[in-house]
């Protein structure tokens, strides 16, 4: 129980919508545009990342894991367009373009979602989806 109104607190895993001490998400909603802008203005996912290192750690835990798997959306999707780029020269990279663009597009949605529901992205250390 809750001391001061005395309302049972929040269950683990439970959602609270109290707006007054809502987190501020604006900035890690930023970064996933910055991201889905890159196939528009190819360099907004490099200012994303950076803006995603700079607010690392400063909010709850479901907030930050949001930041770890926008900085490792970036480091991953920059390993795998590296290997496409290596493998179009054998012609195989180029539809490996188009999974990668899916994967980068399919990584900001499930995160836009998971700032909507206030909770974590499901399997940050994920390589996949």
């Amino acid at each position: 129980m809750n001391e001061d109104n005395n309302q049972p607190s929040p269950l683990a895993g439970d959602v609270v919508n109290d707006t007054s001490q809502a987190p501020d998400t604006t900035m890690a909603i930023v970064v996933y545009a910055l991201y889905l802008a890159s196939f528009v203005v190819g360099f907004t996912s490099i200012i994303g990342v950076v803006i995603a290192y700079m607010y690392r750690g400063n909010g709850p835990a479901w907030l930050d894991e949001h930041y770890r798997y926008q900085i490792r959306t970036f480091w991953i999707g920059l390993l795998y367009a590296t290997v496409t780029i290596f493998l179009a020269f054998v012609l195989i990279g180029l539809p490996l373009m188009l999974v990668l663009a899916v994967w980068f597009i399919v990584r900001c949605v499930k995160g836009f979602k998971g700032l909507q529901e206030k909770r974590a992205p499901h399997n940050v250390d994920s390589w996949l989806i």
